[in-house]
């Protein structure tokens, strides 16, 4: 698939193609058009002596000085070197090929006063997978993640680093390796390639496309948990959502009704009202808690939406009235917002989840199953202890889903004196994504087990195909070994969205 970089608008999806290798960027033909208009204005702004910040004057708190015409490339090259103030450990090659894909999309734009050979080389890097060094930690979400981006971009001049199987290596070393003049930029472009959201943009796109994998897989492994339960299907029905009709909340009862339809073990029990009058709210309740889920990343979407075709340079140029102008759509309070708002519901996925496995291995709870579904009880521990791991990842979890949103710290001498942390809301909820889908693995791995020990009875056509991919990785637990790589074979089927189809 090729997607093609003109400035309009991407989907989630697209970044996704692309940050995963299954799609190439490519620059449009209308580049030089669409752009021109901006880079002259930029150009006479410098020729004229005029006063522009970020064009012939510092930066941040240093706004006020007063920079030479003469000085304006060199001002740019010097801003790439000073921002380059991020440590930790180095971004994932998918998140630095988002930011890559957003940078370029943001410049082509036309509102930079950028040439087009910058967009070029962007998406040149990007094509030959040559992805710079990007430390994890330093941006504060406002003026754009600065501190990464400066990272990102020094390779375009020659410096900083690109990592060549696994390790940073100079970045002038590699770019002669393959032919690449390193570009000697001109007034503005320094500034613009810093100045945006898209660090944190590129991680909340690829947290959105894995929380749909995640909800969509807490049903499934939902409906296997009230098989294994021997729960009532009673609280799916369409006529009770209808009455609360939260979008996500009927997606999800709808789905859980259709994995569980046609189950022998459910039928078992249909007309017996003596045998759970009322099933327990992580059961009973988890249309209402998924769809919640849902809905908040139905919200995050929209957010990220618009600012996949938004500008968020600073200054921002007006071609058609001769303007540049400084603003503040660099602020990522919006994203960092959407952002927070998604690692507390992917929380709470996780802790109704931990809430099955725990019903699940309770022999007091779990309506005739195993104690902690051991063959041998008391001899073998069965799958006890990873109820242990899914308590302790939702825990961390919870430390997790504190905002960042809230946490504005000022920086630059007061003059950036509200900043979103939006960097950090996007880098933590990466986390809270990883251990989700390792909560919700415990579940699956018990549920299975739990149908199991309910033979004779069937479990539903669907439930019955998941429990047939799971043990194609998962062999069944039939005496005491080590659970960890059940665990995280079954996160790989989640990842892979093994469950996540429509049943």
């Amino acid at each position: 698939m090729e997607i093609v970089v003109d400035g309009s608008p991407l989907t989630i999806d697209q970044v996704v193609a692309v940050a995963r290798r299954e799609a190439i960027a490519v620059p449009g033909d209308d580049l030089e058009s669409r752009m021109r208009p901006a880079r002259e204005l930029v150009e006479r702004v410098v020729a004229h002596d005029e006063t522009v910040y970020g064009i012939t004057t510092g930066f941040g708190a240093l706004a006020n000085t007063r920079i030479d015409p003469s000085r304006a490339a060199e001002l740019q090259i010097d801003l790439l070197r000073s921002h380059a103030a991020a440590v930790g450990s180095l971004l994932p090659p998918e998140v630095v090929r988002a930011m890559l894909l957003l940078r370029a999309r943001t410049l082509a734009q036309g509102h930079s006063g950028v040439r087009p050979v910058v967009v070029e080389m962007l998406l040149d890097l990007l094509a030959k997978d040559l992805l710079p060094a990007v430390p994890g930690q330093g941006s504060v979400g406002a003026s754009g993640d600065l501190a990464p981006f400066a990272h990102l971009v020094l390779p375009l001049i020659g410096e900083g680093a690109i990592v060549v199987d696994g390790a940073p290596q100079p970045a002038g070393d590699v770019l002669a390796d393959h032919g690449i003049v390193p570009l000697q930029l001109q007034a503005k472009e320094g500034l613009s390639l810093l100045n945006g959201t898209e660090g944190m943009l590129a991680m909340g796109c690829l947290a959105v496309d894995r929380a749909r994998v995640l909800v969509d897989s807490a049903d499934a492994i939902c409906a296997m948990s009230v098989e294994a339960l021997m729960a009532s299907a009673r609280p799916f029905q369409p006529r009770i959502h209808a009455l609360r009709p939260h979008p996500g909340q009927i997606t999800s009862a709808a789905r859980i009704a259709s994995l569980i339809d046609g189950s022998e073990i459910g039928s078992s029990h249909a007309d017996d009202f003596t045998h759970a009058v009322q099933d327990a709210y992580s059961l009973r309740c988890a249309p209402q808690v998924h769809g919640a889920v849902r809905d908040t990343i139905a919200h995050a979407e929209q957010v990220f939406a618009i600012e996949l075709g938004s500008v968020v340079d600073n200054p921002i140029v007006f071609p058609d009235t001769g303007d540049v102008v400084s603003g503040g759509n660099f602020h990522g309070q919006p994203l960092a917002f959407a952002l927070d708002f998604v690692a507390v519901a992917l929380t709470e996925l996780g802790s109704i989840s931990e809430r099955r496995t725990d019903r699940i291995l309770d022999p007091d709870r779990s309506s005739g199953l195993t104690p902690f579904l051991a063959t041998r009880p008391g001899v073998d521990s069965g799958y006890m202890l990873t109820q242990y791991t899914a308590a302790s990842l939702v825990a961390e979890n919870r430390v997790l889903a504190h905002p960042a949103s809230v946490e504005s710290i000022p920086t630059s001498g007061l003059q950036e004196d509200h900043v979103s942390m939006g960097w950090g809301a996007g880098r933590k909820l990466l986390d809270v994504i990883d251990n989700t889908t390792r909560v919700l693995a415990v579940e699956l791995i018990c549920a299975a087990r739990g149908i199991e020990q309910r033979a004779p009875l069937r479990p539903a056509p669907a439930t019955g195909a998941m429990l047939e991919a799971l043990r194609r990785r998962v062999p069944t637990l039939v005496e005491d070994r080590p659970p960890g790589p059940d665990i995280e074979a079954a996160a790989d089927l989640i990842r892979a969205a093994t469950f996540a189809t429509d049943p």
